[in-house]
């Protein structure tokens, strides 16, 4: 399975404390805000928006602090966030993505440099790692949905390309621009998704052993843990005996 789907069990296995929670819900609120500033405050004739309230809400964020973040962006509330991206190498040279939302984009380039550089790696050029990767819409289901075979034909028959299917679930891959009508239909066949978002898929992948995987944890956890950074993406692949370390 891809690097970043493993990424997710793993910080379900670290478990979110408070903190990382709190951090989680500002930035998913920030999201919800820039989206509804950069279109319709409607989020059915928003997609963009729609998919932002359906991701807050898969992450257990509230409906009033839902509510408050569009309301902020209807009232011209809330500062102007720029989005940019940055691209770099993690430990045995991994490929590492983050996309920041933010109000000044000298302190984030600053603090996502320094961060790479803290943690043993390097910030590259903007294209040096995007190349390994596809931008992708990604719709995750929990593996009481159906077995392989129906949530197969589900995602097929609403337009998706292609489907993972595992004992933690199933990823539900389609292409970027297809991500709102192909989470809807499949809303409609299979029930409400566990997570819908875009995101960056990786097309080649970086083995790593336990101590650059550790190494790793420690780059992507610093680089989340600044409020510009909204998500880091990385390209790892490891083995199951190193992912039972973690």
């Amino acid at each position: 399975m891809a690097g970043h789907s493993k990424w997710a069990n793993i910080q379900h296995r670290k478990g979110r404390q408070d903190a990382a929670r709190s951090k989680l819900f500002s930035k998913l609120s920030k999201e919800i805000t820039v989206a509804a500033k950069m279109g319709d405050p409607d989020p059915d004739k928003n997609p963009r928006l729609r998919l932002a309230v359906k991701e807050a809400k898969s992450n257990s964020v509230p409906k009033d602090v839902i509510d408050r973040a569009i309301k902020k962006s209807v009232a011209g509330e809330g500062d102007d966030y720029e989005e940019i991206r940055y691209e770099g190498y993690g430990p045995n040279g991994v490929a590492v993505i983050v996309e920041t939302m933010t109000d000044n984009r000298n302190r984030t380039a600053s603090t996502v440099r320094s961060t790479f550089s803290k943690n043993g790696g390097n910030l590259g050029e903007t294209g040096s790692v995007g190349f390994m990767f596809e931008r992708k819409g990604e719709v995750v289901y929990p593996a009481t949905v159906g077995d392989a075979d129906t949530v197969f034909e589900a995602a097929i028959e609403a337009g998706a390309e292609d489907v993972e299917s595992s004992e933690e679930g199933h990823i539900i891959w389609c292409a970027d621009t297809d991500l709102n009508d192909v989470s809807s239909a499949l809303e409609a066949a299979l029930g409400e998704t566990e997570s819908t978002k875009l995101v960056w898929r990786p097309t080649t992948t970086t083995e790593l052993g336990l101590d650059d995987m550790q190494k790793l944890m420690k780059l992507v956890d610093a680089l989340e843990d600044d409020d510009d950074v909204q998500r880091v993406t990385t390209n790892f692949e490891a083995s199951d005996e190193v992912m039972a370390q973690l």
